[in-house]
This record gives structure tokens, C-alpha cells and sequence, in this order.
């Protein structure tokens, strides 16, 4: 099937499982998870009305984004996988949001190198990275030190906070999942009824191609779909 037609499928199953939880479809942003899939297949989606891309590397963002062709497709980048503090000034340039910060070092890092960003792109968006389930293989923070970065943002300049984000156990069923997106749903109303400001915690980032149908139904205002737009990755090469 042509990446349009993926693409047109999703938007679907997203208005489907809006309308199923009473919200507007509208509210929900649809990231296409371009990993490793060439600047062709982006085209292609951007071609059928698709804005927003993610990557999971800095360095293969940076090409991606400079690509000649990006400049005329107005496409907004994602940063959605892990961000090391050091690789702060390269990302924050280059994206519209960044979900992955799970640290006050990192946020600090990207506030002060967002004051290279372009003329004209606005603050940069920063999601703040839960660990709920304790992972040794994941990154994140945990629920308390969610908390302390979240309330930071009052003192950023030149970025701020909208959101959480989470990536949960693997598991194919997506009702094994869905208890991950409740939790982080919770825990953003726990903060909001602490009193941190609304506006920090306006986005939850949850849910990818086997499930991102229970990630709306649970609250998700973003969700990073992949594999059921773009088909599956090729194994890396040994």
C-alpha cells in the first residue's frame, strides 16, 4: 500500500478513536515516525498533507532537515528519541519540539541553546521524558524529578514546556499498554491539581502504531506512528 494511503488510513482510526473518547480529531497531532526511512518516503507523506516528522538520532535529523526540499514543504521536526546534554546545541536549531527531556540539565542546556534558533521559529517546545515503569533500558524521569522540571519552565527564555511524554513497556496488545497512558494521564492531573501551571502540561505524547488508537482514548494529544505509515524498518546491517 502507497504511504498515502497508510497515511489516510491512520488519520482515520485517529478521528475514529476521537469521536470515540468526545474529543475534536483536530486536537490531535500526528507525528510520522521517520526513522531510517529516506528523505523520499517523507516527500511522499508531506505530498498527502503530512506536517509533522520525528527522528530519533540528532545526526540523521541534521541531514534530513537540510535537505534542499524541506525548506518548501514546511515541515516541523521532532526530536522523540533520547538527547544526550552534550549534543543541547546541535537540536535545538534544528527542531520544533523536543520530547524527550529528562533532566534539569537538559532543559537548562536547550533553553540556552535555543537562543540560536532561527529568526522567526518561535520558542522551542520541550515535552518532559516519564519513566513510569522503572526500565533499565529506557530513559525518562522519574514521576519527582518530572515534577521539578516541569516547574522550572517558568524560568526558561528561550524555550517551554508543553507537555509529558511516555514510552511504555512493549507489548503487543494494546490494553497491556493502556494502563502505562492512564498513569501518565493521572499523573498530569496530580501536577495540575499541585498547581503547576496549566499551560506546561497542555500535551501528552503516548502511543505508536500498535496502539496509539488506546493512547487517544486515554487522553494522548500527540501520537509517533511509524511503522503503520511508512511500513516496516530493514534490520540494521550486522
Amino acid at each position: 500500500m502507497a504511504i498515502a494511503d497508510q497515511l489516510a488510513s491512520v488519520q482515520a482510526r485517529i478521528a475514529a478513536a476521537a469521536q470515540r473518547s468526545g474529543r475534536d480529531p483536530a486536537s490531535i497531532t500526528l507525528i510520522a515516525v521517520s526513522k531510517t526511512f529516506p528523505f523520499d518516503a517523507i516527500r511522499e507523506a508531506a505530498a498527502a498533507g503530512q506536517r509533522d516528522f520525528g527522528e530519533n538520532r540528532v545526526q540523521e535529523a541534521l541531514q534530513k532537515v537540510a535537505h534542499p526540499a524541506g525548506t518548501s514543504l514546511s515541515l516541523r521536526w521532532h526530536l522523540i528519541g533520547h538527547l544526550q546534554t552534550n549534543k543541547a546545541k546541535k537540536a535545538a536549531p534544528a527542531f520544533a519540539c523536543i520530547h524527550s527531556v529528562d533532566s534539569l540539565e537538559l532543559l537548562r542546556k536547550l533553553d540556552d541553546s535555543a537562543r540560536e534558533r532561527p529568526s522567526g521559529a518561535g520558542p522551542l517546545e520541550l515535552l518532559v521524558q516519564i519513566d513510569l515503569a522503572g526500565e533499565e533500558t529506557k530513559f525518562g524521569a522519574a514521576p519527582d524529578e518530572a515534577e521539578r522540571i516541569v516547574r522550572a519552565a517558568g524560568s526558561l527564555t528561550h524555550a517551554r514546556v508543553g507537555g509529558l511524554m511516555l514510552v511504555p513497556p512493549w507489548n503487543e496488545d494494546p490494553e497491556q499498554t493502556r494502563p502505562w497512558f492512564i498513569r501518565l494521564r493521572a499523573l498530569r492531573d496530580r501536577l495540575l491539581n499541585d498547581g503547576v501551571d496549566p499551560g506546561t502540561l497542555r500535551h501528552l505524547s503516548m502511543g505508536m502504531s500498535h496502539d496509539y488508537e488506546a493512547a487517544i482514548e486515554e487522553g494522548a494529544t500527540i501520537v509517533r506512528v511509524g511503522t503503520a505509515i511508512f511500513g516496516k524498518r530493514d534490520p540494521p546491517v550486522q
